[in-house]
């Protein structure tokens, strides 16, 4: 029966409460679809929206039997509770704010533990259907969280729903549902609990105290904004997030300390109100920590989109802020990943046939010898030697230059801004090209090898682990068991915790040598005292000294990365103390057979 509320107004109160929804489904829509960028601009669409659902959620927990009595569904109700949990995501995604993640977390947890959609779900496909999204959107929060227990639980349950619902409804209403199932089953074999053995954040508690030194600048810039973007055919992702965004992600964000991480395994009852999940999420959250650098992630941009989102956060850069830019894309046209798991790729069919006819037209356009250009090249010399010798990145599959490719000159105009570049490509040696082209402001680059070494056991360098330029630069360790044919099997903790100490050691050395060099670049030294960019410079040190001396490789410059502006030779793989902390951990993990270490640092070791 419909309920009357006193006062002036007698309004019934499902019509005020429905009146509530319509109102804030509007205002959903409309920030929904709001870009991650351009945050000052869209601050206030977001207060006002979550006011409005604040309001509601608040009126039907003030009125909840009221309105059940008057047919208010449960699985209504967790709409609400999802939309919430949504709108904290989203903000978490503007502003890399881990409350909001926290927030998105409980309101999602809550929705599994009181199980909002499970009265009529077998019968409604609509309900089964805002099940499947609500776990769907929770995997993400929990992944990105951290929260590995949690997901591999949604995981099973969200393929155990995907066939009880092949099962009760038609097969084909769930074959999207299945490929984000395979989706994530691939991402979670790809990204293991050996690539997780710690967090991939900057913690206070397992990174060391790099601040030995006081670098000589005459400023300091800090981290407080970065793109980080990917393209890869049949790369490993989970919705729009990629494996190498998904670990850079992470590691430009802290780590909770102590007892707070901790917290994060409490669990709310189902009947806890909302005043404890309230308590709960704040004790997600460290106050002692300073804030995330901004983040935006584009999943396969168009170039016109990437250099606006880059324009955007260029302009909005604080006169103290530097923009880490991350790119991981071929310099060819549909590069295909050599890992037998490509194949089995969710997603690749529709990719594979579209390339397969992207490449059959090409092949015909370009087969007749008589199509000579004015510069009397065939279009067959161009097309091979565009492959052949790339000039960028390859955002896209359609065509050779153009509307599908980044080019270094395209970054040279956002030089006049403070910028720290890291492209991870077989290409990345080209974007040298902006050092001594810049427009104000000497850019800092750090470039991954042309080429990857050869693995016997599997092609680490880009499948099924990811790139190994980016596993050196966001958890080294395993990176350098990786290059080693170190598997988890063979791992023992109190070696691995022996490895990771003695890199903390060399890095320590490494900080403190940047710190007092007289021959260190401004374009260094400015950054050092911002945590993640100078953990991510002396990692780069460690992986280019592992590269150089790695055996297979040993010398050849296409298989090392390289910086721009150089670093002082204190601090090259040729120097002694970067050689030693290299053989050392070769030494910890015996595997000095794998490189070539020059014999007075082997002697003096063993001395």
């Amino acid at each position: 029966m419909s309920q009357q509320i006193s006062g002036n107004n007698n309004i019934p109160l499902s019509e005020v409460y429905w009146s509530l929804v319509n109102k804030a489904d509007k205002k959903f829509s409309k920030i929904r679809d709001l870009p991650f960028y351009e945050r000052s601009r869209y601050e206030n669409y977001f207060f006002k929206v979550f006011k409005v659902y604040t309001q509601l959620w608040k009126f039907q927990q003030e009125n909840r039997q009221k309105l059940v009595e008057a047919g208010l569904k449960r699985w209504e109700i967790g709409e609400i509770a999802s939309r919430i949990a949504q709108l904290y995501y989203g903000h978490y995604m503007r502003t890399s704010d881990a409350g909001y993640l926290s927030e998105s977390y409980v309101f999602y947890e809550a929705i599994l533990t009181r199980e909002y959609f499970k009265d009529g779900l077998f019968q409604d496909l609509n309900i089964a259907n805002k099940q499947l999204r609500f776990l769907a959107r929770f995997l993400m929060v929990c992944l990105v969280l951290g929260r590995r227990e949690m997901v591999h639980q949604l995981v099973d349950q969200f393929k155990r729903l995907i066939d009880e619902c092949k099962r009760t409804f038609q097969e084909t209403d769930f074959k999207e549902w299945k490929v984000v199932a395979q989706e994530i089953v691939r991402f979670l074999k790809s990204d293991t609990a050996f690539m997780n053995i710690r967090p991939l954040r900057y913690s206070l508690v397992l990174d060391p105290n790099l601040d030995a030194g006081t670098p000589r600048a005459s400023r300091s810039l800090r981290l407080t904004d970065a793109i980080l973007s990917s393209y890869y055919c049949n790369e490993v992702k989970y919705s729009e997030l990629t494996l190498d965004s998904f670990r850079m992600l992470q590691c430009l964000e802290w780590e909770p300390s102590g007892s707070l991480y901790q917290s994060t395994g409490a669990k709310m009852g189902q009947n806890a109100p909302v005043g404890v999940a309230r308590i709960n999420s704040q004790s997600m959250n460290d106050p002692t920590l300073p804030p995330n650098p901004r983040k935006a992630v584009l999943y396969r941009p168009s170039i016109t989109h990437f250099l606006a989102v880059l324009a955007t956060i260029c302009e909005e850069l604080p006169s103290h802020g530097i923009l880490l830019l991350y790119l991981s894309a071929s310099g060819k046209i549909g590069q295909i990943s050599s890992s037998p798991l490509s194949a089995r790729s969710a997603t690749s069919v529709e990719e594979n046939i579209l390339r397969d006819f992207e490449s059959h037209t090409i092949k015909q356009e370009t087969e007749p010898s008589l199509q000579i250009t004015p510069s009397g090249q065939s279009l067959r010399q161009i097309s091979e030697d565009a492959v052949s010798t790339p000039c960028g990145l390859s955002f896209g599959s359609h065509g050779l230059t153009g509307s599908s490719y980044i080019y270094p000159s395209d970054l040279v105009p956002f030089t006049r801004k403070p910028l720290f570049i890291i492209i991870d490509s077989d290409s990345s040696t080209v974007f040298k090209n902006i050092c001594g082209a810049e427009k104000g402001e000497p850019a800092a680059l750090l470039l991954s090898p042309s080429h990857t070494p050869p693995l016997i056991s599997a092609d680490f360098s880009r499948q099924p682990s990811g790139s190994l330029f980016t596993i050196f630069l966001t958890s080294p360790v395993q990176a350098f068991c990786l290059l080693s044919e170190i598997s988890a099997s063979d791992m023992e903790t109190d070696i691995f915790t022996k490895a990771e100490k003695l890199l903390s050691s060399s890095m320590n050395e490494w900080a403190s040598t940047l710190a007092t060099s007289d021959t260190l670049h401004p374009v260094w030294s400015q950054i050092l005292k911002d945590p993640f960019l100078r953990r991510l410079l002396l990692r780069f040190i460690f992986c280019r000294a592992v590269l150089a001396l790695y055996t297979p490789v040993f010398n050849n410059k296409q298989n090392q990365p390289e910086c721009c502006p150089s670093l002082p030779e204190s601090l090259l793989p040729t120097a002694p103390a970067v050689q030693s902390a290299v053989f050392q951990m070769a030494n910890v993990f015996g595997a000095t057979s794998k490189f070539t270490i020059p014999q007075d640092i082997t002697m003096l070791e063993s001395f």
